[in-house]
C-alpha cells in the first residue's frame, strides 16, 4: 500500500554520523546519507544558508534531500555545519567567519567525499552556500554546481570567471519573488558565465517553503539525468517519521535584518 511522502518522511538509506576536519584545525560536524541497496550515481554536498540567521545542514531543502534522494534517485547527500553552526546533530567547532574561514569548511567537505571515493560530487548552495559554492567550489574533483537562491552577496566578478574559465556546469533556480535576486537580474549577473543556466521558478520565494518537491526535481533533472521525474510522492515501502519541530522558530530569511532567535542563540545566552 503506497504512503505519501510527507516533510517529516525519511525514506530507507545508509546514513552515518560524519566528521570533518579543515585545514585550520577545526572538527565539522556532519551526515553522509547513501543508497540502501545500491552504489551511489552522485553525490551532493549541500551547503547550508547563513548560519547566523537560522542556516544549518537541516535546513528543510537539504534534510529533505536527505530523507528522500538516497531511495528516490540513488544520490548519496552530504550534509554539515559549517563553523561555528548548530543543528541537532550537534556544533561545529570554530565561529562564524563571513565567508572567509568557510573556505576550510568547502575544501574539507569536498576532501571527505574524494577521499570515501563518493562519485560525481556536485554542490548545493543554497542562499550564502551558493556564495561559497561559488567562491571555493570550483576545485577539480567537482562536477558542478546547482545553486538555490543566489543573493550574490559575498561572492564577486573574479569567482564567476573562474567558473567561466572551467566551463563546469552551474545551474541557478531563482524563485519569483526572492529576496535578494529575482531571475531577470539574475540572467544578467550570471551572464559572465556562459554555461550559467538561470532557471526563474514561478512562485517561489527565497526560503522556497512549499516548493521544496521542485528543488529536488530540478536537482536530480541535472545530476541523475537518467531517474523519471517528477520524483515520486508516495512509497511502497518502509518509511521512518522524523522530527522536524525543533527547526520551526529557525525558518527565517537568510539576511533578515534582525536575527530571529534560535537554538544555537539560546544555548549562547
Amino acid at each position: 500500500m503506497s504512503t505519501p511522502i510527507r516533510a517529516s518522511s525519511i525514506l530507507p538509506g545508509r546514513r552515518e554520523d560524519i566528521e570533518l576536519h579543515t585545514a585550520d584545525g577545526l572538527t565539522l560536524v556532519g551526515e553522509l546519507a547513501r543508497p540502501l541497496d545500491r552504489e551511489p550515481a552522485a553525490t551532493l554536498v549541500c551547503l547550508h544558508p547563513l548560519p547566523t540567521h537560522g542556516g544549518m545542514m537541516d535546513s528543510h531543502v537539504f534534510r529533505k534531500a536527505a530523507w528522500r534522494l538516497p531511495a528516490l534517485a540513488g544520490l548519496a547527500v552530504l550534509r554539515f555545519n559549517t563553523r561555528g553552526t548548530t543543528s541537532v546533530r550537534g556544533t561545529s567547532e570554530g565561529t562564524f567567519d563571513g565567508a572567509v574561514g568557510e573556505k576550510f569548511d568547502v575544501a574539507a567537505a569536498i576532501e571527505y567525499a574524494e577521499f570515501h571515493e563518493l562519485p560525481n560530487i556536485w554542490l548545493v548552495g543554497w542562499s550564502f552556500g551558493t556564495d561559497l559554492a561559488l567562491k571555493y567550489g570550483c576545485d577539480p574533483a567537482v562536477v558542478g554546481a546547482i545553486l538555490l537562491s543566489p543573493p550574490l552577496r559575498y561572492s564577486a566578478p573574479e569567482d564567476l570567471a573562474v567558473w567561466a574559465e572551467t566551463g563546469k556546469p552551474l545551474t541557478a533556480l531563482v524563485p519569483e519573488f526572492d529576496d535578494y535576486l529575482r531571475p531577470e537580474e539574475a540572467r544578467e549577473r550570471f551572464a559572465a558565465v556562459p554555461q550559467a543556466e538561470v532557471v526563474g521558478v514561478d512562485g517561489a520565494k527565497h526560503l522556497w517553503v512549499g516548493d521544496a518537491e521542485k528543488v529536488l526535481d530540478e536537482v536530480v533533472r541535472r545530476v541523475a539525468p537518467g531517474v523519471p521525474l517528477p520524483l515520486p510522492t508516495t512509497w511502497d515501502g518502509p518509511m521512518e517519521i522524523g522530527d522536524a519541530s525543533a527547526y520551526a522558530d529557525r525558518t527565517v530569511a537568510a539576511f533578515a535584518d534582525t536575527p530571529v532567535p534560535g537554538p544555537a542563540q539560546r544555548r549562547a545566552e
